[in-house]
């Protein structure tokens, strides 16, 4: 059944949550209807452009996501140690302790990862840079900040793999408290 959407924003974790439980070339548009309960002319109403044009609003959904909660904390908090600590307490929660499947890693890993390949990449390196710029601030040296931030960032995206697939979450939070100790100087 058909349901009325008012914005094409209010399908974006819907559409998310179908490329992440099926990829991008697993989500056809009939398996994409089921989840929003949209029909293929509403979805394509919102999406002119189909699933790539789904998938392309999503990336960047998460993206102002990161931007707005990790990211812009790492660049310009006053306390860098708090915010690689408020960092690593915000990804855990985003990826609801390695339950929910990264969707830009999981794109950078199939078929789909030449489709949306610089955006995909630049998640990952405004992560690292932020990342490493905020260690840099803490103390850390320029070159030692980068291989961190690098660790850690991998680390997260492993842990998250991890984690699910021993579906044991509590792999993912103690992999996390490492790197985290390791990025605060506690290891």
């Amino acid at each position: 059944m058909a349901r009325t959407v008012a914005e094409r924003s209010d399908v974006l974790p819907l559409l998310a949550e179908v490329f992440r439980e099926h990829g991008y070339e697993g989500a056809s548009l009939s398996l994409i209807s089921k989840a929003t309960g949209l029909g293929k002319g509403s979805l394509y109403h919102f999406f002119p452009g189909g699933k790539e044009e789904m998938a392309t609003a999503v990336l960047a959904e998460i993206d102002g996501w990161f931007e707005t909660n990790v990211y812009r904390p790492l660049r310009e908090a006053d306390d860098p140690k708090a915010a690689v600590a408020t960092m690593f307490a915000t990804t855990a929660a985003y990826f609801r302790s390695g339950r929910r499947v990264c969707l830009v890693g999981a794109l950078s890993l199939s078929d789909a990862r030449d489709r949306f390949a610089g955006r995909l990449r630049d998640y990952f390196a405004r992560w690292v840079e932020a990342l490493a710029a905020a260690l840099a601030r803490d103390g850390h040296g320029p070159e030692a900040a980068g291989v961190l931030a690098e660790e850690a960032v991998g680390g997260i995206q492993g842990a998250v793999v991890l984690a699910r697939a021993l579906d044991r979450p509590e792999v993912f939070e103690r992999i996390l408290a490492g790197l985290a100790a390791r990025c605060l100087g506690d290891a």
